[in-house]
């Protein structure tokens, strides 16, 4: 997203996209430094969450567990905040991890989730390219997280032989728009696939990856979580998953 210098004169002003983080901070889950430093580009909301079960009311596991959360959150932010991004801080406690979720994704605004998943360098990420999703945005974010590294990219069109997707156009779109904001095209691979099951493709091809960014996929990020192609590729492979929701005013 960008917007004009209000005085008219200079270039457009592009704000840096918004990344959800996720955490299970009660859990001891965290976020690897090479993930924090890929993400560092991106303003980062952390939300730490702690799921109850049903019959334990949300207040009562607050008063238990809030001031441990919170300082789990805050050594989390702590790095990214070192990183050089301002950090937003949450904590929920909550009967269901995915509906609260999304709907913190929906008050934030977050361009993305990141499905977390432990992480080396982060030195190939593979940003999956199928119908349904955003590839603008999808690609916008990717330019943006990797703008001042040397990673390498592979955008793989996944058609489904049908004519409601052109896989091949939606890849050369997200390469334009890699090359449109200054990665140098030595550093990006473009190739596609016909699939008809696109989520194992991407899972036997996980392993050669760092970091998997995939477009949501369908109308809501609820339907994403509660099982949706990307979930299932993050529970499947040991990268993360970084999953691009769609612009509001696409739904």
């Amino acid at each position: 997203m960008s917007r004009e210098d209000p005085g008219g004169s200079g270039p457009a002003i592009r704000e840096p996209p918004k990344v959800l983080v996720p955490v299970r901070v009660l859990e001891g889950q965290t976020v690897p430094e090479p993930l924090i430093e890929f993400l560092a580009p991106s303003d980062v909301v952390v939300l730490g969450y702690h799921v109850i079960p049903e019959q334990t009311a949300t207040e009562q596991a607050s008063m238990q567990f809030e001031d441990r959360a919170r300082e789990a959150v805050a050594d989390i932010a702590a790095g990214f905040e070192a990183a050089g991004r301002g950090v937003e801080r949450r904590v929920a406690f909550t009967h269901d991890r995915d509906q609260t979720i999304a709907r913190v994704a929906e008050e934030v605004g977050a361009t993305a989730v990141l499905l977390p998943n432990p992480v080396g360098d982060v030195e190939d990420v593979l940003v999956a390219v199928r119908g349904a999703i955003d590839v603008d945005r999808l690609a916008d974010l990717v330019a943006t997280l990797l703008a001042e590294g040397d990673q390498r990219v592979t955008l793989w069109g996944l058609g489904n032989g049908t004519a409601d997707f052109d896989a091949e156009a939606a890849v050369e779109r997200a390469r334009e728009t890699l090359r449109d904001r200054g990665l140098a095209g030595t550093r990006v691979t473009a190739e596609t696939t016909a699939s008809d099951a696109p989520v194992r493709d991407v899972v036997e091809r996980s392993g050669e990856f760092d970091v998997i960014v995939m477009g949501e996929g369908g109308p809501t990020l609820l339907s994403l979580l509660l099982g949706d192609a990307p979930e299932r590729v993050a529970e499947e492979t040991v990268a993360p998953v970084l999953v691009v929701r769609p612009r509001p005013d696409r739904g």
